[in-house]
């Protein structure tokens, strides 16, 4: 359980440096036989950094309360 809080702790410092990420797609507009017209089109995902936040804190508990032995 201290790997999976660890984790958890790292993924959520790289939420909260990283809001989002950019990548761009390609898209066919128009297919005519062999000819082809396609264009690029910019996509973007964001988050919020609250949620960054509560993923760290995730881990911190997970690691914790993973840690304690009965």
């Amino acid at each position: 359980m201290k790997k999976l809080g660890i984790g958890l702790i790292i993924i959520g410092i790289v939420i909260t440096i990283f809001s989002g990420i950019a990548f761009k797609t390609e898209e066919s507009v128009v297919e005519i036989g062999e000819f082809e017209v396609t264009r690029e089109k910019d996509k973007e995902v964001t988050w919020p950094r609250w949620a960054g936040v509560g993923v760290i804190g995730a881990g911190v508990i997970v690691f914790f309360v993973g840690g304690r032995k009965k």
